[in-house]
């Protein structure tokens, strides 16, 4: 399938090539998904900024080429957290242990950057390791309630190429890197802060945009992520900045990317990853052409359950459903979310009040949409539990 699309005269962050190919444009979308926002009117007067999503024919990197990182805000407000989901939790305390175990990191130092609200850093500490040091211009420490908190760093700014001092062992970075719009420059920087330290395994987590482009997940397309990546695209970025690839795979239902590397001990080379250019322009291809029938299909069903006198709901109030909501969100009511300090705030972009999962019994939905299948067990266990008999769906 050839790709339909309009020449945008940039330069790949991720490879340096000049010229992207555009292929999904929207010119007016909220700057930022995540931070609570308590007041109405501040939420529907949302700033807007736009998404033009270009593709690099050189590399297969996806980028948004309109980004500007000075909108995207990034604070103690910034509530991005998955915490407070069973499935996640256990998910990511696995993945901890694992890291743990593989990389022989107990009692060792682990650097993570973009480290959030801090729980896998924690998580961690609690497997085993005997230092973290976790940076993010959000973190707030007083929200770590571990056991192993006397064993953990908390810097609360972005980490650069002269934190070289911070590195030890392990470097993790989990749903950081998609936020970054120069990778190029984010990774050498990293391997420069390195150094000769080839022993240092760099772990890291992020969407995999395959699965987003064959989908036609428009849900999964907001103004942070400023950069998307394959298997393919993500490995060539890594074996260009001097990165050996030691695994890499996909977890969490095939969602996310797991990447496990270490330094060459040269400076990097041509990468030696396969090619899978053809599968992302096909994919490139199939979000663009299936976009507004996608966005019509969810317009149109939900439009049909208010015309019968039913009541939506979507469940997950962060990045994937102010993205939905901005798209589909004309008859939905309220959107939900299991995290405690999301309730009472309001949705950027569309105004849609956040509600606990206790206060669908004040409204009967008829329909709710979660806003990620993985989580449709949980959820209904939820929905049993209170009593709440409504048609439930996943996106």
């Amino acid at each position: 399938m050839a790709l339909t699309a309009e020449q945008i005269d940039v330069t790949c962050p991720a490879c340096g090539h000049r010229g992207l190919a555009g292929f999904h444009d929207q010119p007016s979308v909220p700057v930022n998904s995540c931070l609570l926002v308590t007041d109405r009117a501040e939420a529907v007067d949302f700033p807007q900024g736009a998404i033009r999503l270009g593709l690099c024919p050189d590399c297969g990197f996806m980028t948004n080429t309109a980004f500007d990182p000075a909108l995207a805000e990034y604070s103690q407000r910034y509530e991005e957290t998955q915490g407070f989901s069973p499935r996640f939790l256990q998910f990511a305390r696995t993945l901890a242990t694992e890291w743990i175990e593989r990389y022989d990191l107990s009692g060792k130092r682990v650097l993570e950057i973009g480290c959030g609200k801090g729980e896998f850093l924690a998580l961690m500490a609690e497997g085993g390791i005997g230092h973290g040091i976790g940076i993010d211009p959000g973190v707030d420490p007083d929200r770590v309630t571990s056991p192993a908190a006397e064993r953990l760093t908390w810097l609360q700014r972005r980490f650069t190429a002269d934190d070289g001092d911070l590195i030890g062992d392990a470097v993790v970075c989990r749903h950081t890197l998609e936020h970054i719009g120069p990778v190029g420059a984010f990774l050498a920087d990293l391997r420069r802060a390195i150094g000769d330290r080839v022993d240092t395994v760099v772990l890291f987590e992020l969407p995999d945009s395959q699965r987003v482009l064959d989908e036609v997940a428009f849900w999964d397309v907001y103004y942070e992520h400023a950069a998307y990546f394959t298997e393919g695209s993500l490995s060539r970025l890594f074996e260009r900045h001097g990165f050996e690839i030691l695994d890499l795979r996909k977890e969490y239902d095939d969602q996310y990317l797991i990447l496990e590397a270490k330094p060459n001990a040269g400076a990097g080379g041509r990468p030696r990853a396969a090619d899978d250019l053809a599968a992302i322009f096909h994919g490139a291809e199939t979000f663009r052409s299936g976009y507004a029938a996608a966005a019509d299909y969810w317009r149109q069903r939900l439009a049909a359950e208010s015309a019968s006198g039913g009541r939506t709901v979507i469940w997950g109030a962060s990045s994937k459903g102010v993205a939905f909501l901005g798209i589909a969100g004309d008859h939905v009511a309220a959107a939900v979310d299991v995290n405690p300090h999301k309730h009472g705030t309001y949705v950027a972009g569309t105004g849609h009040r956040v509600l606990s999962p206790r206060e669908l019994q004040e409204i009967r939905p008829s329909l709710v949409v979660a806003m990620n299948p993985i989580y449709l067990d949980e959820i209904g266990t939820e929905l049993e539990a209170l009593g709440i008999e409504a048609t439930l769906i996943g996106v």
